[in-house]
C-alpha cells in the first residue's frame, strides 16, 4: 500500500513475535548485501595498531589568522576527541566554549582542528602534555569552530594479512564504489557491543523499563531508527534499486544537498546512475513521515517486518539519510605483504561501509558511541 505524506498511520502492523523481532533487530553484517559482489575480497585485518588507521579531517574552511578564537590543529593517537575536550575543561575552559568540527575515533591516528576562546590560550598547553597528542599548528579565527564544519575525512587504512591478488581486488572494488557509491549503512558502532541497542529502543517505545538515563534511552531509539534504515536500504539493494530512484523517493543532490520529490523516475534515473543524486530513506519522526508511491511501499514492508509503524517515532524530530556515500580520491598501495587503502568520504559517513566492500569480511570497529562515524 502506498503511503501518502501526512496520511494517517494505517494501524499496528502484524506482530512478528518477540524472538523474531529480537533477531531482526540484532545487528549482523551477514544480513546486509554487498553492492560490489563482482569484486573478490582482499580478506585481512585492520587496526592492529593506531597507525594502521589514519584519519585526516578535511576542513570546511581554514582559520584566517586573526580573531577572538584560537584554532589548534591536533594529531592524536589512542584518544577520543572527548578526551581532548576534557583536558581543556580541566585547564579552565568552559566546555561550551570548546569547538570541534567532528568526533574522531580512539583506535586510530587522527588529525583535526579544535578551537577555544583566545582568552584561554594558556590552556592549549594541557593538550601538549597529553601522551599521544601533538599540536601541529596554531592560528586564529573570528568564530568558534562549529560541529559539522568540515567537508569530510581522508583515510589511509593498512590491511594486513591479505589474500593473493588482493591489490587488484581492492582496486576493482574501490573503482566500483567510486562509480556507484558506497552503501550508507549504519555500522556496528551504532548498535552497541552486543548489537542489541535497536531492540532496547523498541522496548523504550513500548514503555518498558530499560536501564539507563534519558540520554541513553534516546540513543537506543536512535539505534532503532538506524536498524530500520538498514532494513529499507537492504531491501532496495535486493530489489535492484541501489543505483536508481523510484516514484515517491525524496532524492538528494550530492553537490548541494538539495532534496526533491521524484515524480518521474525515468527522468531522474540518469542522474542517479551518474551518482549526482541518490535516494534518501527516512529516519521517522514528527517532521518526517512515510514516502508516497513505490518508495512508501518499500518502507511499509520493512516497517511491517519489524512490527513497527512510523508513528512509533513521534517522540523524535526525524531526518532523512542518503542511501549512498560518494567515495573519492581512491588509491591502493602495496606495503610489503600488506595493502594501504586510501579514500575520502563526506562528513557523517562510516569508513566501515567502504572497507567491508573491499575486504568482504565483517569489519567491526571498536564501539565507542559517537566516535567512529567520520564526523
Amino acid at each position: 500500500m502506498s503511503a501518502r505524506p501526512g496520511a494517517a498511520d494505517p494501524g499496528p502492523p502484524a506482530d512478528p513475535g518477540d524472538a523474531q523481532r529480537r533477531e531482526l533487530l540484532a545487528f549482523s553484517w551477514s544480513r546486509l548485501p554487498f553492492v560490489t559482489p563482482e569484486a573478490p575480497g582482499t580478506g585481512g585485518r585492520i587496526r592492529t595498531r593506531p597507525e594502521d588507521f589514519v584519519v585526516t579531517e578535511l576542513p570546511l574552511y581554514l582559520p584566517e589568522g586573526t580573531g577572538s578564537h584560537l584554532y589548534l590543529h591536533v594529531e592524536k593517537r589512542g584518544l577520543t576527541t572527548r578526551d581532548l575536550v576534557i583536558a581543556l575543561v580541566a585547564a579552565g575552559v568552559e566546555e561550551a566554549s570548546v569547538g570541534v568540527a567532528g568526533l574522531k575515533d580512539k583506535h586510530a591516528l587522527t588529525t583535526q582542528w579544535l578551537s577555544l576562546p583566545k582568552r584561554h590560550e594558556a590552556a592549549a598547553a594541557a593538550l601538549e602534555r597529553l601522551p599521544g597528542v601533538r599540536v601541529l599548528e596554531r592560528s586564529y579565527h573570528r568564530n568558534k569552530l562549529g560541529l559539522g564544519h568540515l567537508k569530510g575525512n581522508a583515510f589511509a587504512v593498512t590491511v594486513r594479512g591479505v589474500s593473493a591478488g588482493a591489490e587488484e581486488a581492492a582496486a576493482a572494488a574501490l573503482a566500483a564504489l567510486a562509480r556507484r557509491g558506497a552503501p550508507n549503512w549504519f555500522g556496528p558502532q551504532r548498535f552497541g557491543r552486543f548489537g542489541t541497542n535497536a531492540y532496547d529502543g523498541w522496548r523504550v517505545l513500548r514503555g518498558e523499563n530499560v536501564p539507563g538515563g534519558h540520554r541513553l534511552r534516546r540513543f537506543f531509539v536512535s539505534a532503532l531508527q538506524s536498524a530500520l534504515f538498514n532494513e529499507v536500504l537492504k531491501d532496495r539493494i535486493e530489489l535492484g534499486l541501489y543505483e536508481t530512484v523510484v516514484a515517491g523517493d525524496w532524492a538528494r543532490k550530492h553537490d548541494t544537498g538539495g532534496t526533491f520529490l521524484v515524480e518521474d523516475p525515468a527522468a531522474e534515473a540518469p542522474r542517479a546512475a551518474r551518482l549526482e543524486v541518490s535516494a534518501t530513506v527516512p529516519l521517522y519522526g514528527r517532521k518526517v513521515k512515510p514516502s508516497p508511491a513505490r518508495a512508501g511501499e518499500i518502507e511499509a514492508a520493512a516497517l511491517a517486518r519489524l512490527g513497527l509503524g512510523w508513528s512509533d517515532f513521534t517522540s523524535r524530530r526525524g531526518d532523512r539519510r542518503l542511501t549512498r556515500i560518494v567515495v573519492t580520491d581512491t588509491a591502493v598501495e602495496r606495503a610489503g605483504d600488506d595493502l594501504v587503502l586510501r579514500f575520502a568520504l563526506p562528513k557523517g559517513s562510516y569508513a566501515t561501509s567502504v572497507l567491508r566492500e573491499v575486504m568482504k569480511v565483517d569489519v567491526d570497529e571498536p564501539a565507542t558511541p559517537g566516535e567512529a562515524e567520520a564526523g
